[in-house]
């Protein structure tokens, strides 16, 4: 009750500052400064009478976060915290234990130990969870329980964790963490280069640079560009990557805003490294933003084949602006259009449906442009492949699989129950997927659709109005054959889900760097660039 009435009272004044925080407020000064003082009033005198105590910087952030909400999900507050984690995944280095860590209330979970890294060293492994860092326990820590493993390089930390139902400890001496953007490059056979390009960060145009001339050196006469999963990140990498591959003088990307100095023009300007080189890139629902621009330009230029699944469909420009203490407001400034003309932004969150919920351009609203060649591409949401493997057939229930960590702490007890002698010969099977759907029901797994909510509202209400009393033996019926579709949705998607249980449990085996290894012998996307890659007329006939 207490947040509804502080979201209620804050929203309608915060809803004004809109205009002020997005800078494109029409030059009404008068309105502005007339908002900003009934806001700080209204805050100061709800501070000072309200009945019960109040914490102003909850009530701030509680204020901030809302009216933000109303925007996109990109445009963010970011607290000190938030700002050096933002400068960590720009740069890639920072001082700790080297290794992915997930805070949750009452633990940190090891989700990667980095190999050879501190963590590593010291014995922690996927799935550890961490319940106490030093005399410190992660339930009773009220900040960000994260921070606890930070620290000068050279010191040390104690940390106490439970593995398998056991409590164990450990001392991991804290040193410098370097996060490559790429962190693997090899060759496929003797003629086919690989690179993998995980996150566009200040390095990432440098380490893949670095990969392709490696990779020519050692003979390489094609190439892979693997972006599937990575998330984006810095647009001026992006540029610098595509004009590896293309002229200088070379458009990549166009910016436009309704604020005039956002519209922007970006051209390649270096001389390539090989504008020949057979190219292919491959990218999934988890390729976003710097990687679409990527993959979206490489298309458009005819330069590359691009094979996957579609991308996630983000062509909002976000940019930091500076606030107090050491604050930062990351804010959707603009949209980024490809050089064919198309922008790729999937969800509308401005003309939002009846539940809030942003709405998806329909395909038969997709507008039609024309690459360099003439071939049809298309906008409307996130770059199509030219080659096209399926995603899930059901992103929300494979989604909500995932985001439980059912795959990663199934992959977890695998570990710990199953040897394997040579990794490369690993395969799961039938039996594997249905023990992992048997893992699904003893973990309780759910997931309530539309219709579910839906029905269970209109039994309430034919309840109320004391209808035949079929109807609750009907509704168990529906609920029955609503559960047998989603478990057949499950079975729909088997592959894909054994490809994400097969990626889970070889890297607890082999680290990542022996998961890149392990996909180059069995990843059917990888074989599929590989054959293109090997028959030059298949290759140009898709660039035609």
């Amino acid at each position: 009750m207490k947040y509804l009435l502080k979201k209620r009272i804050l929203i309608p004044a915060l809803a004004c500052l809109l205009f002020f925080t997005t800078t494109a407020f029409k030059n009404d000064f008068f309105e502005i400064a007339k908002q900003l003082e009934i806001f700080t009033t209204l805050f100061k005198e709800l501070n000072m009478n309200y009945v019960d105590e109040t914490n102003p910087g909850e009530l701030m952030d509680t204020a901030i976060k809302s009216m933000l909400e109303d925007l996109d999900p990109y445009t963010n507050f970011m607290n000190e915290q938030d700002v050096e984690a933002a400068r960590i995944n720009n740069t890639g280095d920072y001082t700790g234990i080297g290794a992915k860590v997930k805070t949750l209330k009452d633990k940190l979970v090891i989700i990667e130990p980095y190999k050879n890294y501190p963590a590593d060293k010291a014995g922690l492994k996927a799935g550890d969870e961490i319940i106490k860092v030093g005399n410190t326990t992660i339930e009773s820590y009220k900040d960000n329980a994260g921070d606890l493993l930070k620290g000068t390089t050279g010191s040390t930390v104690d940390v106490t964790y439970i593995r398998q139902g056991k409590t164990q400890t450990a001392t991991i001496e804290r040193a410098e963490v370097e996060i490559k953007a790429v962190p693997h490059f090899s060759m496929i056979n003797n003629k086919t280069g690989y690179i993998v390009l995980t996150r566009f960060n200040n390095k990432a145009a440098a380490e893949t640079n670095y990969a392709l001339r490696d990779l020519k050196a050692q003979g390489a006469k094609s190439l892979i560009l693997d972006l599937r999963g990575n998330p984006g990140g810095l647009l001026n990498e992006a540029i610098k990557i595509v004009n590896l591959f293309v002229p200088k003088g070379q458009l990549v990307v166009t910016t436009k805003s309704k604020v005039k100095k956002y519209n922007k023009t970006y051209y390649t300007q270096s001389e390539p490294i090989d504008t020949e080189i057979p190219l292919v890139v491959l990218i999934d629902g988890g390729s976003a933003s710097a990687s679409e621009i990527v993959s979206g330009s490489l298309q458009d230029l005819d330069r590359a084949v691009v094979v996957g699944s579609r991308s996630f469909g983000k062509g909002l420009v976000q940019r930091p602006k500076q606030l107090t203490y050491g604050t930062q407001v990351k804010i959707t400034i603009s949209r980024y259009y490809t050089p064919s003309g198309r922008c790729i932004q999937a969800l509308d969150y401005w003309h939002r449906n009846d539940k809030g919920e942003a709405t998806r351009v329909k395909q038969e609203n997709y507008n039609e442009f024309k690459t360099k060649n003439g071939r049809k591409v298309f906008d409307g949401g996130g770059i199509f492949p030219d080659v096209s493997f399926n995603a899930s057939k059901n992103s929300a229930i494979t989604n909500a699989i995932i985001n439980n960590d059912l795959i990663f702490n199934y992959a977890t007890n695998y570990y710990y129950n199953n040897n394997i002698e040579n990794i490369n010969d690993f395969e799961l099977i039938d039996s594997d997927f249905i023990n992992f759907k048997n893992y699904l029901k003893t973990n309780n797994f759910t997931f309530e659709t539309e219709t579910e909510k839906a029905l269970y509202k209109a039994l309430e209400e034919a309840l109320k109005e004391e209808l035949n009393d079929d109807i609750d033996s009907d509704f168990k019926t529906l609920i029955k054959n609503l559960n047998n579709s989603k478990t057949s949705i499950i079975d729909e998607n088997k592959a894909y889900l054994l490809e994400l249980l097969t990626e889970e449990i070889v890297k607890r085996y082999v680290y990542r760097e022996g998961l890149y290894d392990y996909l180059k012998l069995h990843d059917q996307k990888i074989k599929k660039a590989t054959d293109i890659l090997s028959n030059s007329t298949l290759y140009f006939d898709y660039l035609r």
